[in-house]
């Protein structure tokens, strides 16, 4: 059964409401013809040559990312830079482009839900609450049994696909922890908030020095979490199967696939 890109757009945005979105974001459609028909769909975490190739060579109609490509504003879609060789590549081979980015963080399942689901976390609840029950950016609940900060890092690592950066971690090994908040992607803009204050550890992508640093250091005075850094691509390639699953079932007949290729930008890590 086909659809048309516009019916499949409308489900997207069924599943992930625009309204969701940040204001600094740009999600929704970026190319494609409306009237044009669509029997496959990839999915990626980015937009990027290789997912594009890949989209291309499985005969895809439409590569759905969790990244915009056109995030930041440009002046230029000529081919001698990458964002337009790409839009060009996806132009010619006829395949779409969509992206469901935050206003597919923010819901239940959404990547932080994913990450948190997997976890076994209990009694979860949004860091920030968005404008729907139950919605906002990341997720902070309980363990089912307590564990010790080593171990829940190890099964981070078994959890998450392997990147050359890993899971990195400040903290002691044998700390208790019972409470974990968390957020797919670049989270320190929340270190500061109240739920990540209170729990034991606090996982997401994308630490820089100085807020880890101050973080770590506020900690020694009147206590705060633990960290836990891991591959932003990572924390939202879990995302990506409930996503497909979705789709799945609000599409019937059309194929949907996740793709396996690694996009995180780092290749290896000298350890010293």
């Amino acid at each position: 059964m086909q659809y048309t890109l516009s019916e499949v757009r409308a489900v997207i945005e069924r599943l992930w409401p625009l309204s969701g979105a940040e204001g600094w974001d740009a999600p929704g459609l970026l190319s494609g013809d409306p009237a044009a028909r669509i029997s496959s769909i990839l999915l990626a975490v980015d937009p990027v040559a290789d997912t594009v190739d890949e989209a291309v060579t499985v005969g895809a109609d439409l590569l759905l990312v969790h990244h915009p490509l056109l995030l930041r504003g440009v002046t230029s879609v000529g081919e001698d830079r990458y964002k337009g060789a790409l839009l060009a590549r996806l132009i010619r081979s006829g395949c779409a482009l969509i992206a469901a980015h935050t206003n597919a963080d923010v819901v239940d399942d959404g990547t932080s839900g994913v990450l948190a689901g997997r976890l076994g976390l209990t009694e979860t609840r949004p860091i920030t609450p968005g404008g729907a029950e139950g919605e906002g950016i990341g997720r902070v609940g309980t363990l089912p049994e307590p564990t010790t900060l080593g171990r829940l890092a190890r099964t981070l690592a078994e959890i998450l696909p392997p990147t050359a950066s890993g899971v990195r971690v400040a903290g002691e090994y044998d700390a208790p922890v019972r409470t974990v908040a968390l957020c797919g992607g670049a989270g320190d803009s929340l270190l500061g908030t109240a739920e990540v204050a209170t729990s034991d550890v606090y996982i997401t992508s994308d630490l820089r020095h100085h807020p880890a640093s101050e973080a770590r250091e506020q900690a020694r005075i009147d206590g705060g979490p633990a960290l836990i850094d891991v591959s932003h691509w990572a924390s939202e390639w879990l995302w990506l199967e409930t996503a497909a699953g979705a789709l799945r079932a609000e599409l019937p007949g059309v194929t949907v696939t996740v793709s396996e290729l690694r996009t995180d930008p780092w290749d290896f890590q000298v350890v010293q």
